[in-house]
């Protein structure tokens, strides 16, 4: 039997048991990585990014979007840690952090969306109706 750290305490875990995991932690987590991709304009970035590196000019003339804009979600992205940058010149050169996990997740939520049709579009308190 081993020990490990709870809430500051020693418990003791018995051989093949998972550690004990902060639920609430964990979900309030969860929820602020799909604030992070709740924007569409982030997920457009993020999309595009699926492709390779690119310079925000290069996103910006693709996505339509201000430069000060993309920036902006760039920003938002890299804080959460979905995308990196890295120097080229007088740019930055933009990719993602874990492009396979992200790919998969997106994939995952297309799965779902096409399960469950327009209910989210519809939805009166997420949907595109919704107020902001």
């Amino acid at each position: 039997m081993t020990m490990t750290e709870v809430d500051g305490e020693a418990v003791p875990r018995r051989r093949g048991d998972t550690p004990a995991v902060d639920e609430s932690a964990a979900l309030s987590a969860a929820a602020c990585m799909f604030r992070s991709l709740g924007d569409p304009a982030r997920l457009a970035i993020v999309r595009h990014l699926t492709l390779g590196e690119h310079k925000v000019v290069e996103l910006t003339e693709h996505l339509g979007l201000a430069q000060s804009t993309v920036s902006a979600h760039l920003s938002c992205l890299r804080d959460c840690g979905l995308v990196t940058s890295r120097p080229q010149g007088r740019a930055s050169m933009w990719s993602l952090t874990t492009a396979p996990q992200l790919l998969a997740l997106l994939a995952a939520a297309e799965q779902l969306l096409a399960v469950t049709g327009d209910a989210v579009a519809l939805c009166p308190t997420y949907g595109e109706g919704a107020r902001a």
